[in-house]
């Protein structure tokens, strides 16, 4: 749409009438001018373009309030304001509601609002849609280019696209998502959505929808200090929460009706499920993720689904130290008797203490004492479990520990005993009727009565004040003898304080200082701080990997130094015995064991800095274009190095216990490297007893069959992980469903199919060709191929005994001959 020059059209039409109406015109030209030039400075001002494509070469302005509107005109997209002069390229359903507020479905640049002067969004003649403010700094692009025509359209379902004239997708606003998914946008593994930081400010907050490593859609709470996954509930394992993880495509997706679809068996249905409305769901900013449904009659959105109900079990949704009151739909936040709010309009920032916090050697005459408070939980941040103790002894144990906030003590029906949870972190606090057990809270004994009773201070009648009088004589006494005692006893109470205090830190330090200056001088790997890492991380913002044992980043240190922190999850574990693991790790030194570069242990922080590998896992390269056969050959050499070393090599006997491709590491040149000790045990080489094990490790369909028997676990169960994995790396078939393959076959099917394949073979070593991965296109030593297979499958074999050693695999690997007799006779 053009701006049109009313003056000049209205002119010449003047003109061209008879000789009759010009005097008229004559007459009349100074209101008539006086008009137009009114009505073409009001267009100039108030002019807005509305357009349904853009073309390559132009932009949409700001200061011309240009937008672009879909066929339907149901979305429209342009500037936003989110702030005096600030602005957002967005996307909003057109419909005004009937409270006149806009619904946002997606942001360029949520976090870097632009000014309003001179901002514009062109579409460059290479194809690239760029986001310039009023400095013409680039704020946005999409990073792309196209040798066709291409135009930019906003479709009716609410994408925005950059397409060709055939309809050949280039970019699109669905494959980058901010808090909404609409009804055929795909969450995937590359995309998640990221909550507002407020109702008013549009930026990213604290809150993602994802899918997690284990291929579970989950919701995370990632606070300026605290991270942690709170959907589906934590303290459930994946299939007692209705999830599969053996699906690894990552996808998920809210249909026009009202249906959710997720790859980890998650589904349901919107209560008005079927019914034509427009929908969306939307990642909120108090963490819940909700779907709302519009009911056009009205203009009014519903919410028809939502993950979380009561929604106080949202994490970090008050803050610390705050309850999260239930009543029935909605909530309240609270401080706890004792604190007070940080920000009445931000109750994310919590609460902070009201009174002194101080700390007493001596339990006995400690000035601290606890408040019940009924029905309050506070999940997580525990010192640890205690079982069986009396309310006496957690008590005395809260108070023995200067960081102890307070303790949850419950009764467990299974054993049917006491148990207590020291607090250092009053942290996700609710307080609901489901919940039976009590949270005492630690609060200066002077004030306590107060806070019982609901009062924070104590007023008295002074009219009612009667001076008691207390007469007595004074004794005849030398004026300096006095003084002279008083400082004596004084400098011996500061002497005798000083001799405790040394001999308190000492007693305390001792232990933990002697294994970090042991372990510095004897594996030469330096001790980090927690701001040391935070900064080499970039505030811990580029994450590379997610599992049980903690988050990893990536960083750089001051040398240059690529590396990968890994923030372990270890909240019971004290420093010297992290130490003493940590020691260990670090004697390991072997071409195929990850390198431990160093390590942080500071307060509740335990980190490990290794190494960073270019190429990421096996498991991220597994189903790429990337590994040959000869690389797969290396890789299966490599890694049996490594873990002949763990079993046979090294000073202790380290069983892995979670060999698969996730934790086989590439490096620059595709060399594996064995990595994620996090569930590995150390035993003793000569202590049978030491092989005994509390729990089930590892990862279904590479685990091995006496970990579910009443067998001992040895060195074998890596044997078998390991056969597994080389079964997986010949055939290109996934054991386990967790990564990428699309040949999807359990172990024991993967198995049985390999041993049907050898039986039916004749003498010939053409066999072999079925087998192999069809992604190699039959380009591969058949040789070679042939020995892995055999290998894989005695490592396999149920009876443990008939498993050779890791050592004896890496002899078999490097001996074999190029000959069918290298096949046939390598292992039988």
């Amino acid at each position: 749409m053009q701006v049109i020059n009313v003056g000049i059209i209205l002119s010449e039409h003047i003109y061209s009438q008879q000789p009759t109406f010009y005097c008229n015109y004559c007459t009349m030209k100074c209101h008539v001018f006086s008009l137009l030039l009114s009505l073409l400075l009001s267009s100039q001002l108030c002019f807005s373009s509305n357009i349904l494509t853009l073309n390559q070469g132009s932009s949409l302005v700001q200061s011309r309030n240009d937008q672009i509107s879909s066929e339907n005109g149901v979305f429209t997209a342009g500037f936003y304001s989110v702030g005096p002069n600030a602005y957002c390229f967005s996307i909003w359903f057109t419909q005004q509601l009937v409270n006149q507020e806009t619904i946002i479905v997606w942001m360029a640049n949520r976090d870097y609002p632009v000014n309003g002067k001179d901002t514009h969004i062109s579409l460059t003649e290479s194809g690239e849609l760029i986001l310039n403010d009023a400095g013409q700094q680039i704020i946005w692009r999409t990073n792309t280019e196209s040798d066709s025509p291409v135009s930019l359209q906003l479709n009716n379902n609410g994408n925005l696209v950059v397409q060709t004239p055939d309809g050949d997708v280039i970019w699109q606003s669905f494959d980058s998502p901010t808090n909404t998914l609409l009804p055929g946008q795909f969450l995937t593994r590359n995309t998640k959505l990221v909550s507002s930081r407020s109702g008013t400010n549009h930026s990213s907050g604290y809150y993602k929808l994802f899918f997690d490593n284990d291929n579970v859609l989950r919701l995370l709470y990632d606070g300026p200090d605290i991270t942690s996954v709170f959907w589906p509930a934590p303290w459930l394992v994946t299939w007692d929460s209705g999830r599969s993880a053996f699906n690894n495509s990552k996808l998920a997706v809210l249909d026009s009706a009202g249906f959710f679809l997720s790859s980890d068996t998650f589904n349901f249905r919107t209560s008005d499920y079927g019914a034509m409305n427009y929908r969306r769901l939307v990642l909120d900013v108090d963490g819940n993720a909700r779907v709302y449904s519009l009911d056009p009659a009205v203009g009014r959105w519903s919410v028809t689904w939502q993950a979380i109900v009561p929604t106080c079990r949202t994490h970090g949704i008050c803050g610390a130290n705050s309850l999260c009151n239930e009543a029935f739909d909605d909530r309240k936040c609270s401080c706890l008797p004792g604190y007070k709010v940080k920000d009445q309009a931000d109750w994310s920032l919590g609460c902070e203490p009201d009174f002194e916090v101080s700390c007493n050697d001596n339990v006995e005459d400690d000035v601290s004492e606890f408040l019940q408070l009924p029905h309050v939980e506070f999940y997580g941040y525990d010192v640890g479990y205690f079982q069986n103790y009396s309310y006496s002894a957690c008590a005395k144990l809260c108070l023995e520990k200067c960081n102890c906030k307070g303790f949850q003590y419950v009764f467990g029906k299974n054993p049917g005993v006491y148990g207590c949870l020291p607090k250092f972190l009053l942290f996700n606090g609710r307080r609901a009727d489901d919940f039976q057990n009590p949270t005492y809270i630690r609060l200066p004994k002077a004030n306590i009565t107060s806070y019982k009773e609901g009062n924070f201070g104590l007023h008295c009648e002074r009219d009612n004040v009667i001076a008691l009088e207390r007469s007595y004589h004074k004794h005849n006494e030398q004026k300096w003898v006095k003084p002279l005692i008083w400082a004596t006893s004084a400098l011996g109470v500061v002497e005798l304080i000083c001799v405790l205090i040394f001999l308190y830190k000492t007693k305390v330090r001792s232990n933990g200082a002697t294994i970090r200056r042991y372990i510095e001088v004897a594996t030469g790997f330096e001790r980090f701080t927690y701001v040391q890492l935070k900064k080499a991380t970039n505030n811990f913002n580029d994450e590379i990997g997610r599992g049980g044992g903690g988050i990893v980043y990536k960083g750089m240190l001051p040398d240059n130094r690529v590396v990968a922190v890994k923030c372990l999850k270890l909240p019971n574990q004290g420093e010297a015995e992290f130490l003493t693991e940590v020691s260990t790790i670090g004697k390991l030194n072997h071409m195929n064991v990850i390198d431990l570069w160093g390590y942080c242990a500071e307060g509740k922080h335990r980190m490990l800095v290794y190494e960073y590998m270019q190429h990421g896992s096996l498991a991220k390269n597994l189903y790429s274009d990337e590994l040959d056969w000869e690389k797969r050959y290396e890789i299966a050499v490599g890694t049996a190095k490594g873990l002949a070393y763990l079993h046979d090599e090294c000073l202790e006997w380290v069983l892995h216990c979670d060999v698969k491709p996730q934790n086989i590491l590439l490096d620059s040149i595709y060399r594996p490297k064995v990595a994620d000790f996090g569930v590995s045990r150390l035993i003793n080489r000569d202590g049978k007893d030491d092989s005994k094990f509390s729990q089930i490790r590892g990862t279904r369909g590479y685990m091995a069959p006496e970990w579910v028997s009443h067998f001992p676990i040895t060195s074998k169960v890596d044997v078998y992980s390991y056969g597994i994995v080389v079964l997986e790396l010949v055939t290109g078939k996934n054991p386990s469903g967790s990564f990428g393959g699309s040949n999807y076959m359990d172990s024991k099917s993967l198995i049985i199919w390999v041993k049907e394949k050898m039986q039916e073979a004749d003498e010939s070593i053409l066999w072999i060709h079925d087998m192999i991965d069809p992604d190699l296109n039959d380009d591969f030593d058949i040789y070679k191929m042939g020995v892995l297979i055999k290998v894989a499958m005695q490592c396999v074999e149920e009876n443990i005994d008939a498993r050779p050693t890791m050592n004896q695999v890496v002899d078999i690997l490097l001996s074999h001959n190029n000959d069918e007799t290298a096949i046939s006779d390598s292992l039988y």
